[in-house]
């Protein structure tokens, strides 16, 4: 298991947790972000926000939110 910003362009993960207050709970699952969700990073850069693909969707995470999402990475099986 490692934190979102981890992840290396190309690298594909499993979300298994996300901690945070409420209102940021609220705001990462209502763009569809929320456990069992496989996303593929598409752009770590130091000191940059970070693009995500996941859900049919690309995604910007600022790399402070990012820290509080944990991933496990694999392959998705449905791919």
């Amino acid at each position: 298991m490692q934190k979102l910003t981890e992840l290396r362009e190309g690298e594909s993960g499993r979300i298994v947790g996300i901690e945070g207050d409420r209102r940021y709970l609220s705001r990462i699952t209502s763009i569809g972000l929320n456990n069992g969700c496989w996303l593929e990073m598409v752009q770590n850069v130091k000191n940059r926000p970070l693009l995500v693909y996941g859900r049919d969707t690309m995604i910007a995470l600022n790399r402070e939110e990012s820290e509080r999402i944990q991933v496990e990475v694999g392959h998705d099986e449905n791919k």
